[in-house]
């Protein structure tokens, strides 16, 4: 079967979550050794996909010359598409076809991403703020993907697609060398994550200062400067907070081997990658009380009510109870192995077989 992957959506030198999404798809896909040829717009985004493996440099996903993309393909001769994103051109295409909308939170928190021109904001606020637009991409597909059973159901109740809408879980992107803990935990409290109003750092921040002396909050994604002043000014005196404007993914591991706990305080979420990824390695979880963080974290975090800064602090002094700790630890590392890329890849090549042909 003569599958491409549509991994134009890939960032460097810092993945985001989709991008990190479809490095892990990829890499499950080699993983089971299926072959598959990858879509690439620009060299660059090899080296933070998994290596030896087939490519294909075309368009831009967002140019004119998306139009005929699919031409392109049936010339080649693709017998499937996987995309883990929703935009892709579909005219005229004679191949099966998999796209995915990760959750809908954007119908929820229709601010645009900050990093965006104008021009895109507008654009991306206009589209969220009607369904018809998602309904026509996701119906162009044979079948829509998304990554839990909360976003299938909000999928469902907005209406957004007639199609079979199939999970496609994420999964830590780990090898066994990382899988551990480091033998000094710091009081590091670690946040992956964007600064979006919806992310709700605020919370964290505001929670720091009913903590004891002695911890930092560690804020490790790309924040644009109006943004980190917005957020200083809420850092109490005497309150260590720690932005890093982006980090590797071996920064990112380190830091997380080594940290008190990993915390999030979101409204809302797909998924929550960072949760099945500190719990893989053995760093305890603290995050909002909410049903993705449950279907995710299972029994193994502290929930909070995320419009509480105290509450979050009440949980984290929990974890000094070391037995408490690593009793919430094993479970954790139990749920995060319910999670694997080589699984995800592979039922994702079983809807592609079972898709009628053209």
């Amino acid at each position: 079967m003569n599958i491409y992957y549509d991994s134009r959506w890939t960032r460097f030198p810092f993945h985001d979550g989709i991008s990190r999404y479809g490095a892990g798809i990829v890499q499950g896909f080699k993983d089971n050794k299926i072959p598959i040829t990858l879509l690439v717009k620009d060299k660059r985004q090899l080296k933070m996909l998994p290596p030896d493996i087939p490519y294909l440099l075309i368009n831009d996903p967002l140019s004119v010359k998306e139009l005929f993309i699919a031409n392109k393909l049936n010339k080649l001769g693709a017998d499937a598409v996987i995309s883990p994103f929703q935009i892709i051109g579909t005219w005229g295409r004679k191949y099966r076809l998999i796209v995915t909308l990760h959750d809908t939170i954007y119908y929820l928190h229709p601010q645009a991403p900050t990093d965006m021109a104008l021009s895109q904001r507008i654009a991306w606020r206009l589209f969220h703020m009607a369904k018809w637009p998602q309904r026509i991409l996701l119906n162009n597909a044979d079948k829509v993907a998304t990554v839990s059973n909360y976003s299938r159901g909000n999928i469902q109740k907005l209406g957004l697609t007639d199609r079979e809408i199939c999970v496609i879980y994420n999964a830590p992107s780990l090898d066994k060398s990382q899988m551990h803990r480091s033998p000094e935990i710091t009081k590091n409290i670690i946040y992956m994550g964007s600064f979006m109003p919806y992310k709700n750092v605020e919370v964290l921040i505001k929670g720091m200062a009913d903590l004891p002396e002695g911890f930092t909050l560690h804020l490790l994604s790309k924040i644009l400067d109006d943004r980190k002043s917005e957020l200083s000014k809420l850092i109490k005196p005497n309150v260590n907070v720690v932005f890093h404007n982006g980090v590797s993914d071996d920064e990112y591991i380190k830091l997380l081997q080594s940290a008190y706990c990993l915390a999030s305080a979101s409204k809302e979420e797909g998924f929550g990658l960072p949760i099945i990824e500190a719990q893989m390695i053995g760093t305890p979880v603290v995050c909002s009380d909410m049903t993705i963080f449950h279907e995710v974290a299972g029994d193994g975090a502290l929930f909070f009510d995320y419009n509480s800064p105290e509450k979050f602090a009440n949980q984290v002094l929990k974890l000094n109870d070391k037995k408490f700790q690593d009793d919430l630890v094993e479970r954790g590392h139990v749920q995060a192995e319910k999670f694997s890329w080589k699984q995800s890849a592979k039922k994702l090549y079983d809807i592609c077989q079972k898709i009628p042909k053209k």
